[in-house]
């Protein structure tokens, strides 16, 4: 059935003609949140970097794990190969070069997706991004998350929107596409903040973008703050409210490559209800239909 907004699995059909799995990807890379460069202590919410799914050891053999996953057995996906855990444009040109390679020469691995922060995107970062995306379909993630003031300093982000917005203008230019992270439910943000988010990504050369609920995950200081009572995570009542508003603002052409996200469940102290993903992602769908939303219903904003 066609989903109501631009699915990442619609993309990835129009793009590869076929199944297309991404494998999360471990480079052993480090972030200027940890290692003393911005702060010792990573963003609030971070406990592994978003690298709790990835496997272990080289990068060819992470990916060959990823594809002996039993449940893409008898499908003959494509592969997308993602670097995932931490900043993985945080290391010198031949470093980063030398990874991504050994990822793109991968059989059946057609593109490459790299999670970063836009001030790690220096000139010659950008160019070695370039060269590689004229060998193979080329992501670029940055995890932008909110862009109200409070929440940026709260969470440690690091850096202002105005280094978010240089680094997209100058990917745009190599003709490099770019996924857009944003976190649904920081604490002491409203819906009104949430939407004010996909508002301004509206305005620039994006081509996709992450909606992520925000996860209060064991040994991160966001679970000090929750467990002293600060803050509460949402309901998923309100979780799929501001989702499905998010999708009606949201400018049609930008692809949603995620609706709500993964905890690892071990590690999850709230919301708990997230870890039933199929629930809520058929809650999203129907309320969707019954609210006869579709992605762009809202866009330009209503006056």
């Amino acid at each position: 059935m066609e989903k109501p907004y631009y699915s990442l699995n619609r993309a990835y059909q129009e793009r590869f003609g076929k199944k297309t799995v991404k494998i999360s990807l471990d480079a052993g890379f480090t972030c200027p949140n940890r290692d003393g460069t911005l702060d010792t202590r990573g963003c609030l919410f971070c406990r592994e970097g978003s690298g709790d799914f990835t496997a272990k050891g080289s990068i060819a053999e992470q990916i060959e794990q990823g594809k002996n996953q039993k449940k893409w057995q008898g499908q003959s996906p494509c592969y997308i190969a993602y670097f995932q855990a931490f900043t993985n444009t945080y290391a010198p040109v031949p470093v980063l070069k030398s990874v991504y390679e050994q990822a793109i020469t991968c059989k059946d691995v057609v593109g490459i997706s790299i999670a970063t922060r836009p001030d790690c995107l220096g000139e010659d970062v950008i160019e070695l991004l370039s060269e590689l995306n004229q060998k193979t379909a080329l992501w670029v993630e940055l995890g932008l998350q909110t862009i109200k003031p409070f929440s940026i300093d709260f969470i440690r982000r690091g850096y202002e929107n105005t280094v978010f917005e240089n680094a997209v203008y100058k990917l745009a230019q190599k003709n490099i596409e770019i996924v857009v992270h944003i976190i649904l439910g920081l604490p002491h943000e409203t819906k009104q903040d949430m939407l004010a988010s996909i508002a301004y990504l509206n305005q620039f050369p994006i081509q996709g973008i992450k909606l992520q609920l925000l996860h209060v995950l064991e040994d991160t200081d966001l679970a000090t703050y929750y467990q002293q009572g600060n803050f509460k995570t949402l309901s998923l009542e309100e979780y799929v409210d501001v989702v499905c508003d998010c999708i009606a603002y949201l400018r049609p052409d930008i692809v949603i490559h995620r609706l709500t996200g993964d905890g690892n469940a071990k590690k999850l102290l709230s919301p708990l209800w997230s870890t039933k993903k199929r629930i809520v992602l058929n809650t999203i769908h129907k309320t969707l239909k019954q609210r006869n939303i579709h992605q762009g219903s809202y866009f330009p904003e209503k006056k």
